[in-house]
């Protein structure tokens, strides 16, 4: 399965976690120049921005060590343009993270949500 197709699922099994947990999905993949937001969604009246990363557990690097303050600040510009150009969402904001890690039989053997990665003050 190449990098693409492996994020991809991991979006789907990341959405279908997150409205387990009471998200409501608005919208995948929302695309900006400069930037990309995996989910965006709305839990307890926070506008949700979630980045996912998806890795084989035979992967050196856990899905948690792909994250980066650069990756991290684009997540927040590509946020506020989504929150400034649509009415009638909530005025709070948060950015959530989703590792997943898959196993050779493509289904998730581990999920990890951590909400509120970005806080900057």
């Amino acid at each position: 399965m190449d990098k693409l197709s492996l994020g991809k699922l991991g979006e789907r099994i990341a959405a279908s976690f997150l409205k387990k947990q009471g998200y409501k999905i608005l919208e995948m993949n929302f695309r900006i120049r400069g930037g990309e937001i995996d989910i965006v969604a709305i839990e307890n009246n926070t506008l949700v921005f979630v980045e996912v990363k998806t890795r084989r557990e035979v992967d050196r690097i856990s899905p948690e060590q792909s994250i980066t303050f650069f990756k991290l600040d684009n997540l927040k510009k590509s946020a506020l343009f989504y929150k400034s150009s649509r009415s009638g969402l909530p005025d709070e904001l948060r950015i959530d993270f989703v590792g997943i890690e898959i196993g050779s039989d493509l289904k998730p053997k581990r999920i990890n949500l951590i909400k509120n990665i970005y806080d900057n003050g």
